[in-house]
């Protein structure tokens, strides 16, 4: 199969006249033609290879070839959807359910994360009678009308919060309400829930549920402070509700040290439900719920059957085994933790030099480097953030400060130095140009008479998106030496 039908140019144009403008891409003002991928690599029509920090989706590699053959062995046998009678989805559901908590024992699998926090959403629905939801500031759950609402992250720009939803403070102990001086900034945290939950009963309206990431992403890769989620579920389920854990991103050993991030609030905590999605397939369309039986039989005895065309398909149930064989055999949890740990202490390192690194956070290959103008004010460098966007990852939180650390799980120790190294070349650019301009404009304002500090701050700061944007292509250079060196 060729790589290309079109050139780049041609195939640009097409989809700006054939597909919507708002789904957008990566690198708008030049946008990357990739024509293959193997593992941590992507590579363009030009054979260029670009380090791929950011597809949690293609969890254990861009077209692993178990999982590809494992595809294409089974729709060589049969695909057909669940009325029939078929080995595959009751073996992967039994070892998902090998890696939960015991209760969390039922499962029902769609094609999307969207399809399953919608799921997940009628399910709580259903069991508890209650129809209000309790979310997390600048929280994104999925793309459907159900779920836009109950996504600060989107509805904010679209039609407002509704009467139905209550948004709970992020426990962002960097940026937040509570920060990491706090004594217990899990309680601080979990008790404006609690205050929520209080409002609302006020109102006369009952809470179905609490929903929530195990690990904010969009957020900003927020790490919730001790305590925190027990907490909260305590509440939640006083109140007649249930904890929803939002696993579409973080799930599938990406943490490392367990193989789901809610894990990480410790073994006396459990979800009610946990849906999972992204990297379960490793970019198949394959998404799953699990959840209690109680809560199951509740939805059951509704009398309304429920039917997902392509849901728990053989072939989708395949991939979903395989990607758990991969995950085993190469030890990706174990590699999550090595190559993780050590990418977050290259940022540190990195820290301690540049003054616009405000804090660095993450566990395992799910991390954050927060990116600010001033340490003392911890004012968001967003205008920054988004230019090494455009160099090296993405970015996320509520004012698209840090950069996201999410690659695929076979990303290696080299893989992290080189991105460290990028990284730091990048900002110590910065420094040196910075401080160039800004003793030359010091003499020249000086003898101008005129206020030096107030006209260096909006003159660097336009400096600073020219340089960056220079250094995209120094940059571009550094991947072409790597790509040699391979």
């Amino acid at each position: 199969m060729a790589l290309e039908v079109f050139h780049k140019d041609e195939t640009l144009q097409m989809r700006r006249k054939l597909i919507g403008q708002s789904c957008r891409l990566f690198f708008s003002h030049d946008p990357v033609k990739i024509v293959r991928a193997r593992g941590q690599y992507l590579y363009d029509e030009n054979g260029m290879q670009y380090l791929d920090c950011i597809s949690n989706v293609q969890h254990v590699g861009h077209c692993h070839p178990s999982i590809t053959q494992a595809a294409a062995a089974q729709m060589d046998l049969l695909n057909s959807n669940t009325r029939f009678l078929h080995d595959n989805i009751v073996l992967y559901a039994d070892r998902l359910a090998a890696t939960l908590p015991k209760k969390l024992c039922v499962f029902y699998f769609v094609n999307s994360g969207s399809e399953a926090n919608d799921l997940a959403l009628r399910l709580a629905r259903q069991y508890t009678r209650h129809q209000d939801v309790i979310v997390l500031d600048h929280a994104y759950h999925g793309h459907l009308t159900s779920l836009i609402d109950i996504s600060p992250y989107k509805f904010r720009k679209l039609e407002g919060q509704k009467e139905w939803v209550h948004v709970a403070p992020l426990p962002d102990t960097y940026h937040g309400i509570y920060r990491e001086d706090h004594p217990d900034p899990g309680q601080a945290y979990a008790d404006t829930v609690k205050s929520l939950i209080e409002e609302a009963h006020k109102k006369g309206r009952k809470i179905s549920s609490f929903f929530a990431e195990s690990l904010p992403s969009v957020g900003g890769q927020i790490i919730f402070p001790t305590g925190y989620c027990k907490r909260v579920a305590e509440y939640v389920r006083e109140a007649g509700g249930v904890y929803v854990a939002d696993e579409i991103q973080t799930g599938f050993g990406r943490v490392g040290s367990h193989f789901w991030a809610f894990q990480l609030q410790g073994e006396d905590f459990c979800p009610d439900i946990v849906t999972m999605g992204k990297p379960i397939g490793n970019g198949h369309p394959i998404a799953c719920v699990a959840t209690t039986e109680e809560i199951a039989a509740a939805f059951t005895a509704n009398g309304v059957e429920y039917f997902n065309t392509f849901g728990g398909n053989p072939v989708s149930c395949a991939i979903g085994l395989a990607v758990l064989d991969v995950l085993e055999k190469e030890d990706l949890g174990g590699n999550a933790v090595r190559v993780g740990g050590h990418l977050k202490q290259l940022l540190l390192q990195l820290q301690t030099k540049h003054p616009l690194i405000g804090d660095v956070r993450g566990v395992g290959l799910f991390i954050g480097m927060e990116l600010v103008k001033d340490r003392a004010s911890r004012k968001p460098a967003t205008e920054e953030a988004a230019h090494l966007e455009r160099i090296v990852i993405s970015t996320d939180g509520p004012w698209d400060s840090v950069i996201k650390f999410k690659p695929p799980m076979c990303f290696s120790i080299e893989d992290a130095e080189r991105v460290s190294t990028c990284i730091d070349q990048i900002l110590r650019g910065w420094y040196l140009h910075n401080f160039y301009i800004t003793c030359v404009l010091k003499s020249v304002v000086v003898a101008l008479n005129n206020d030096t500090d107030s006209i260096i701050n909006v003159v660097t700061d336009k400096i600073f998106c020219f340089f960056l944007k220079s250094m995209f292509t120094l940059f571009s250079i550094f991947l072409q030496d790597i790509q040699q060196s391979l």
